[in-house]
């Protein structure tokens, strides 16, 4: 099961996530924030696989609150999803430690096999290697 917290200052826009992901039978919401200061919290709270973080929030932005997650010992990944969807915004995310970036107009297309992907990605990392491979 994939734990999951969604970040988003916009209420419908947390309603609407949860209600798509949620008909995931994988995919277990534990948790909202409406900002990230409220994310990180939430964060050492729930323990989730994956913060999805919009990047535009006061109080602390989703760059913001991505870097300092990176800062930390959280074993979760962030997948940054935003309206902005330009090459300096997804350089920053990626800077920030987001292990991906999902444009909000191309969401139904790809959100959950990136999830998935940065799940599955985040799972192989933690796996030991066996020693009688060839990889250096």
């Amino acid at each position: 099961m994939i734990r999951l917290l969604l970040v988003d200052d916009q209420k419908n826009v947390r309603r609407g996530l949860r209600m798509r992901l949620e008909l995931e039978p994988d995919v277990e919401v534990v948790g909202e924030a409406d900002n990230g200061k409220y994310a990180l919290d939430q964060v050492a709270l729930l323990s989730p696989d994956i913060v999805l973080m919009d990047i535009e929030m006061p109080c602390m932005d989703g760059i913001a609150a991505t870097q300092t997650l990176n800062n930390t010992d959280a074993p979760c990944s962030v997948v940054m999803l935003s309206l902005y969807d330009d090459a300096v915004t997804k350089e920053r995310c990626h800077k920030a430690g987001a292990k991906a970036f999902v444009a909000k107009h191309q969401m139904e297309q790809s959100l959950m096999t990136t999830i998935r992907g940065v799940v599955g990605g985040a799972k192989d990392n933690a796996a030991p290697k066996d020693p009688s491979s060839n990889e250096g």
